[in-house]
Parts: C-alpha cells; structure tokens; sequence
C-alpha cells in the first residue's frame, strides 16, 4: 500500500452525530475532515445512512462539489451522483462504505474496474441481524401467530407448542452475522452448520462446516435455513424451488443478505402450502416490496423493510471501524479491515 501524504482530506458523505466527526479529527494530526450536514440528506433516525435528499441551491451544490474534488478518503459514497465518483473525486483513494454489502452499490456507481479501494462495514451489523434472526425464529418455533391470532378472537384453546432444542440450523454465509446467529442459536440448543465459499476447518459456533456447492446434502436436514450471505452471481438464485422443496416440512427460513438469492415466488409458494412453515426476511427482490406480493398477507411471513440493523449505536461501531484503518491506512503498513474484493464481488 502507497502511504498517504502528509495530510489526508476526510469527506463524510453522510449523516454522523458531531462527536463522531470529532473523533475522526482527533484520530490523527494528519487527518482534516469535511463535514457539512447541511449540505446532506436529512436522516430520518440517528444512523440512517441514505436519508431525505434536500433541495440544495446552486451555491450549495458548489460548494458540495467542491468538498468531492478534494477529498481523498471518503465515508460513505457521495449521495448526489455517486456513478460520477471518479470524475467529481480525481483525488479519491478509498471509500468507507457503510453497509456490509457493498457489491450492489460498487456495481450500481460503475465502480467495478476503479483505482480505488472500497472497505465494508462488515460485522458492524451482526448483532442486530442475529437477534432479528433469532426474534423471528422464536416467533414461529413458539407457535406466537397462533397466540395472536386466539387473542383477536377470544379463543381459549389449549394446543400443544414446539421448542428449539434439538433442531439443526444451515447457516449460509459463515462470517461476522451468520456466526452470531449461531451463537444466539447454540444458546437455545441448536446445532448449526456454517456454510462458507472455500472450505474452512470446523471451529464454533459451527458444529460443521461446508462450502457453497454442497448446500442440497445439507438442505433435508435443516429444520432452520439462513441466509447472511453476499449478494454474488455465484449466489443469485441459490434458494429455488428445488432447494425449498429439498427442506423438511415446516422448516423455517430467514434471510439476512439480499434478497435475489431466494427465489421469492418459489418462496411465497411454499409458504402457502406449508412447505416452509415461516420466513423471516428483512430483504426482498424488489426493496420496497412489490405491492402485489403474497408475501405482504401471509400469516407465515415475519416482513422488516431492510431495516432490521438500524440501531442507535451503528454509526459508532462504523466509527470505530473506519477509525482504525484510518491508523493502518496513514501508516501504509497494515492491509485495511473489511477490504472489498472486487473479483469475488464482497
């Protein structure tokens, strides 16, 4: 890695609380920031990220195109016209993104052959996808719809329930949030299998290990299938009708990546008969859900709008990560956290 300049200028290109900036600041003598919130779209919680675009007179689209010409560093891609990165940022060295996907938006920005290197905001969301994760599994392995629903009715009627101990999960994505998944999960007594692209030794959380391309001997065995998992042409589609079918009756599926990677017809279909008993989907193909989508009325379907990781506490764990290779950076000797492979595509 080339070391930087004396100086670096620091553009943060979306919404952070002012003792956050501060703290980049104050991270090194050498780091100069660029902050101006009023020039950026207006959050609509404490770490969103995309926001409301606001309406910018012609003095302040100067000034904001301004600020992208010289920086080196940005957090975050520009929320203006992020596919003229490299024309509007001829400085440009690195991008912090701010999600743990970054392959769509790198694709999407005509970033895919750029001189530049992009690092994730991967594990920054583990913990509240996990619990997600594990909220929407409870919901259904508890048999909760029924309760709800008995409520609305006045129904008193006692059925017998189901338990977690003793089922067996397929985590496909064995990184940063599929891991504390089956952490969350070996609490509850479930064994997990982890699913990564090369193979890996067995290690926990994991009782097993398998790569990519031996997920269906897995799949009659996994009464809980979860997706955390990059978004890759290796990926797209990997979930279909076969796969579905493939499941034990009433197996539970839950998907933390991106929404491509299952077939959601095929989904909603299964989920209709009862061959998949319940999903949990904070994605879908189509973000918002398309309006005629079987997936907004059935009773078997646990929806949040891509926004299950939106917690307070996320742009400082992102701080925290950019901070530090802020340090390995400047120092040119350490290879960056989380550095986007462009060939894999994550």
């Amino acid at each position: 890695m080339t070391v930087p300049d004396p100086c670096v200028d620091v553009l943060v290109a979306s919404y952070l609380e002012q003792d956050l900036v501060e703290r980049i600041a104050r991270s090194d003598p050498r780091v100069r920031v660029a902050y101006a919130p009023e020039l950026l779209p207006c959050p609509r919680w404490p770490s969103d990220h995309v926001g409301v675009p606001r309406e910018l007179t012609a003095d302040e689209h100067d000034r904001w195109t301004s600020m992208l010409h010289t920086a080196d560093v940005m957090f975050d891609f520009d929320w203006r016209h992020p596919d003229r990165t490299l024309e509007q940022s001829p400085n440009l060295k690195w991008i912090q993104a701010t999600s743990a996907g970054a392959g769509q938006l790198v694709e999407k920005f005509g970033l895919s052959s750029a001189p530049l290197t992009v690092t994730t905001a991967a594990g920054v969301h583990a913990d509240p996808l996990a619990e997600f994760a594990l909220a929407g599994i409870l919901h259904f392995a508890r048999g909760l719809p029924r309760l709800v629903a008995d409520r609305h009715t006045r129904t008193w009627r006692k059925q017998e329930t189901t338990e977690l101990a003793g089922r067996h999960a397929l985590i496909v994505g064995a990184g940063k949030i599929g891991s504390r998944t089956a952490e969350l999960l070996r609490c509850f007594a479930v064994t997990s299998t982890g699913v990564a692209r090369t193979p890996r030794p067995a290690c926990a959380p994991f009782d097993a290990t398998t790569t990519t391309d031996r997920i269906a001997e897995h799949l009659p065995t996994a009464d809980i299938l979860v997706i955390s998992c990059a978004l890759t042409d290796a990926t797209r589609g990997l979930i279909g009708p076969r796969e579905l079918d493939a499941l034990p009756r009433g197996a539970l599926v839950v998907n933390l990546g991106r929404g491509p990677i299952i077939d959601e017809d095929a989904l909603a279909e299964a989920l209709s008969t009862g061959r998949v008993g319940g999903a949990v989907l904070d994605v879908t193909t189509t973000e918002p859900l398309r309006e005629d989508s079987p997936l907004w009325t059935a009773d078997n379907v646990l929806l949040s709008p891509h926004s299950a990781a939106n917690v307070p506490s996320e742009n400082g764990k992102i701080v925290d990560l950019f901070v530090e290779n802020l340090g390995r950076y400047l120092s040119g000797e350490s290879a960056l956290i989380n550095e986007f492979d462009f060939d894999a595509g994550y």
